[in-house]
């Protein structure tokens, strides 16, 4: 059975940081693709960042996090992190862990994030 497990969501104020993580039990984590992603109220998901799994090591991040969050993995622990810095009021939103490989994908049950003062 497949779980990814989020946590470290919370509050924060205004340019604050907070670091997610997200643990994957059920899969081979190293050769899976992790990603984040998020969804605030009254809107569609979106992404936020991707790892690739294997031998590529390759991240992408939506615009509006670059120079802001990194996306990081430790495949001994199984484990997706995300940091987040200088976070600011549109960043709130529900945070999801995504690992896909091929067609196949599972996602987490998400973890609240709130950037208010």
């Amino acid at each position: 059975q497949v779980q990814l497990v989020e946590s470290g969501g919370g509050l924060v104020q205004p340019g604050g940081s907070l670091r997610l993580s997200c643990a994957a039990s059920g899969i081979i984590f190293s050769i899976y693709t992790m990603g984040w992603y998020r969804q605030a109220p009254g809107k569609q998901r979106e992404l936020v960042a991707t790892k690739n799994g294997g031998s590529g090591d390759r991240t992408m991040y939506a615009d509006s996090v670059k120079g802001r969050f990194t996306i990081s993995r430790d495949n001994a622990k199984k484990t997706v992190y995300l940091h987040m810095n200088t976070l600011k009021p549109e960043d709130t939103a529900v945070y999801y862990c995504r690992a896909a490989l091929g067609g196949r994908e599972h996602w987490g049950q998400g973890t609240q994030v709130t950037v208010s003062s």
